[in-house]
């Protein structure tokens, strides 16, 4: 998703300069020392600035030794003293953003240099949920018994545990494409919960019009699913140690609508800055405030990438999940295969607080249609071969060589990374060896334009197989196009569930 650095009402004239608001370019909170090299320039001349945390100002190269984060609604202010004539100026800013939880390379986090150049007008305001980063650190949550004696303020969890308004057809602006009209949706096994993701409200978070805790509420209360799971680095200022009042409104506003919170997706950051790798007692640490607080707002289980964590800290977290009463789901998605080191680990340790999660992005018979709409500068020999054989391995070959060769675009270039990572070959009956292992399931979409069965097939298909492994467990709605689709997510949400239940529904009778 290409998210906006400066927008519309980002640039401020003071008596004494200008201050620029800049937004955060991500999909979740980042610690402010992740941002580096940071500059501005307005008119073609570089400014001197200023950080403004509260009430206080730094130069930028110290924003390295701060232990605040920046929040994905909020923003940063820099001041400088440059004048600011009448009218609009050509403003552009400048930084690196270090992405600790994702690896760049063996020796480093990833590291993303990223750039926005436009006109601004000072007199430009904007109705927004965001607020300044103040720099505060905010204190490490515990699940208190006062706290927890709140629980249920509003009558607790409450409704089914089922999608709420995804059996419903499609509307609006999203409707599903390139198949016939859909029968009636049949009845799913009683041990199937149909959920949605707020990951799937991404571009409303970031756009910040509204406090995340109204959107995540709202998925629930405009009956798009009863049950929902969240983005604890979206949704909660304070992560990766979200207060427990923060985690409390959340579930009982979600529980006053009819809805509960099924799943929390944690992460850890194994770096700090460039230079230091987090040891495993500096990653237990990092990972507890959000199982406290996935425990704090109902979920029955959290989420990381499949072998991320690794068997010594999986060891360490089971008397954790045991005394939270959670399930650690390790997620398996994209070009990702059913087999390794992190499947035996699962299966050697035989815990039940230990379970798989299949992301259908593994399961593509063939690339999204407006993906492809979005590559057609490409080599039109590459553009023609992921149009027509996507599951070929000569395909994933010649990806590669035109990354090596130059020939992608630079405009294309992140955008193009989705045929490497994200996008995968397997099919559903891959995943036999794995399924008495799988707990939950993630039905990723890009887009509905279902030509050919690309959407709706993969879903069906592992529905049948679920169906004969006994599976038991939620089955999530997720949308992974926010970066070249433009859409609305309660529609596209909306639809999403009403074909899965569908395809669901007819793989499990198969």
């Amino acid at each position: 998703m290409a998210a906006p650095i400066l927008r519309d009402d980002a640039l401020t004239a003071r008596p004494d300069g200008f201050e620029l608001r800049l937004s955060l370019p991500w999909i979740r909170s980042m610690p402010l020392a992740c941002v580096t090299e940071l500059s501005v320039v307005i008119g073609g001349a570089r400014c001197d600035v200023a950080v403004a945390l509260g009430d206080r100002e730094i130069p930028p190269a110290d924003l390295a030794r701060e232990d605040a984060w920046w929040f994905l609604q909020d923003r940063l202010v820099l001041r400088g003293s440059a004048s600011l004539g009448p009218g609009a100026h050509r403003v552009e800013a400048l930084f690196r953003l270090v992405v600790p939880y994702l690896a760049g390379g063996p020796d480093g986090p990833l590291v993303l240099p990223l750039r926005e150049e436009r006109e601004l007008d000072p007199s430009v305001h904007r109705a927004s949920a965001s607020r300044d980063v103040c720099g505060e650190v905010a204190p490490t949550t515990g699940a208190s018994p006062a706290a927890e004696a709140s629980i249920g303020a509003t009558g607790g969890p409450s409704g089914s545990d089922d999608a709420g308004g995804g059996a419903g057809p499609a509307h609006g602006g999203s409707p599903i494409s390139g198949t016939a009209d859909r029968a009636p949706a049949t009845t799913l096994p009683d041990e199937w919960r149909l959920s949605a993701n707020a990951f799937n409200w991404t571009p409303d978070v970031v756009g910040a019009h509204r406090p995340a805790h109204d959107i995540v509420v709202g998925i629930v209360a405009d009956g798009v699913a009863s049950v929902i799971e969240v983005e604890p680095g979206q949704v909660w200022p304070a992560f990766p140690a979200p207060s427990s009042d923060d985690v409390l409104r959340l579930r009982n506003d979600v529980a006053a609508v009819g809805g509960s919170v099924s799943m929390v997706g944690a992460s850890i950051d194994d770096w700090v800055g460039t230079a230091r790798r987090r040891d495993d007692d500096e990653r237990l640490a990092f990972l507890l405030p959000q199982l406290r607080a996935a425990s704090l707002v109902g979920a029955e289980g959290v989420r990381l990438p499949l072998g991320h964590a690794g068997r010594p800290l999986l060891e360490r977290l089971l008397p954790v999940l045991e005394e939270l009463d959670l399930v650690l789901y390790e997620e398996m998605q994209g070009q990702q295969a059913p087999s390794g080191a992190a499947f035996d680990d699962i299966a050697d340790l035989d815990d039940p607080r230990l379970r798989v999660l299949v992301d259908t992005s593994m399961l593509m018979p063939a690339l999204p249609v407006t993906y492809l709409e979005r590559m057609t500068s490409l080599p039109a020999e590459l553009h023609a071969r992921l149009r027509e054989e996507w599951r070929d391995p000569a395909t994933h070959e010649a990806v590669i060589a035109a990354l090596r060769g130059g020939s992608v675009p630079p405009e294309l270039r992140t955008t193009f990374m989705n045929l490497i990572v994200r996008f995968g070959r397997s099919t559903a009956a891959d995943l036999r060896p794995v399924l008495s292992l799988v707990g939950a399931v993630h039905l990723k979409f890009w887009d509905l334009d279902d030509t050919d069965g690309r959407v709706s097939t993969p879903i069906r298909e592992l529905g049948s197989e679920l169906a004969r492994s006994g599976f038991a467990g939620a089955l999530c709605s997720e949308w992974g196009g926010h970066d070249w689709l433009d859409a609305d997510a309660t529609d596209m949400t909306r639809a999403h569930l009403a074909l899965a239940r569908q395809a669901l529904a007819e793989g499990a009778a198969a």
